[in-house]
C-alpha cells in the first residue's frame, strides 16, 4: 500500500520502501496534488506553482512529462492520478496521507477537551503531533501555492500544540510544562498565549516570583517592540499572582493571536 507524508520531508512509501520522486519539480507537482488531494488541480495552477508568473513556452508539454512520471510511480492499487479537465485529480484515501490523519486526530483531541476529558485529549493530541518529523515539505522548494498550503498546515500544528498544552494544564502537569513553555516563548516571543501558559505553570508550581518576572519580561518586550500592553487576560493573571496565586479553577484557553498580525502589518 502507498503512504504519503508531507508533515516533514515529502515521502512516498510503498510497503515501507521509499519511492519518493527525485527530480525537484516532480516533487513540487506531487506535493501540490497531495495537499489538494481528491480535488481537481488545474494545469494552470500546477504551471504557476512550478514556474511562477513567467513559465517557459514548453511548460504545458513539460508538465505532461511530470504527470507521466508520477503516473508510472503510482501504478499501484488504491491511488490514482486522473485527468479531470481542467487539470488532474489525485485520489488518495484519508488513511494514506499523513495530513489527513493528523487533522482527524487533532479534531478528535479538541472534541475530547471540549467535553471535559483532558487526559484522553492529551493522549490523542500527542499522537497527532508525533506524526510531524520536521517542517512541512522540508525537501521541496515551494512556489506561491505550496507555500500557502504549508503555512496553513503549520498553523494547524501550532493550534494542536496549544490544545495539548491546555490539556496538560487542566490535569495539573504544571511542573512538567515549565521547561517546554520557556523554550516556546524563546522560539515564539510574540505569542502571548505561550507567555500566559508559562506564567500559569510557574505560579501553580509555587514559583510566584518567577511568574511575575515572566510577565514583566513579556510586558517589556511588547512595550519596547510594538508599543502594546499585554492582553487583558494576561494582566488579570499578573494580578492573581500578586494576590494569592492563580487558582486551579482558572483556565487560560487559546485565543486569537494578535501579535503576529500586528508585527506583520
Amino acid at each position: 500500500m502507498l503512504q504519503f507524508k508531507v508533515m516533514g520531508p515529502l515521502e512516498v512509501l510503498h510497503d515501507g520502501r521509499d519511492r519518493t520522486p527525485t527530480p525537484p519539480k516532480v516533487r513540487q507537482v506531487l506535493a501540490l496534488l497531495l495537499l489538494r488531494a481528491n480535488q481537481v488541480v488545474a494545469v494552470d495552477a500546477l504551471i504557476e506553482e512550478v514556474w511562477g508568473e513567467d513559465p517557459p513556452l514548453s511548460a504545458v508539454g513539460t508538465m505532461q512529462t511530470y504527470i507521466h512520471q508520477l503516473r508510472k510511480l503510482f501504478e499501484r492499487p488504491g491511488t490514482q492520478l486522473m485527468r479531470k479537465p481542467p487539470g488532474y485529480l489525485m485520489a488518495v484515501p484519508p488513511s494514506q496521507l499523513d495530513a489527513h490523519t493528523f487533522e482527524m486526530l487533532s479534531w478528535q483531541g479538541r472534541q475530547l477537551l471540549d467535553s471535559g476529558r483532558p487526559e484522553q485529549a492529551g493522549r490523542v493530541l500527542r499522537q497527532a503531533l508525533a506524526m510531524w518529523t520536521g517542517p512541512c515539505l522540508a525537501n521541496v522548494v515551494p512556489g506561491r501555492l505550496l507555500e500557502a498550503h504549508a503555512v496553513h498546515l503549520e498553523e494547524q500544528r501550532m493550534r494542536t500544540l496549544e490544545l495539548r498544552i491546555q490539556a496538560d494544564a487542566e490535569i495539573g502537569l504544571h511542573r512538567d510544562l515549565v521547561g517546554e513553555m520557556r523554550s516556546l516563548v524563546m522560539s515564539y516571543p510574540l505569542n502571548e498565549w505561550f507567555h500566559g501558559q508559562l506564567i500559569v505553570a510557574l505560579s501553580r508550581s509555587g514559583r510566584r516570583g518567577e511568574a511575575l518576572q515572566a510577565y514583566q519580561n513579556l510586558r517589556e518586550l511588547l512595550c519596547n517592540q510594538l508599543g502594546l500592553e499585554p492582553q487583558p487576560d494576561l494582566q488579570l493573571l499578573q494580578r492573581e499572582v500578586l494576590s494569592n496565586g492563580i487558582p486551579e479553577s482558572a483556565v487560560f484557553r487559546p485565543y486569537r493571536r494578535r501579535l503576529a498580525a500586528v508585527a506583520a502589518a
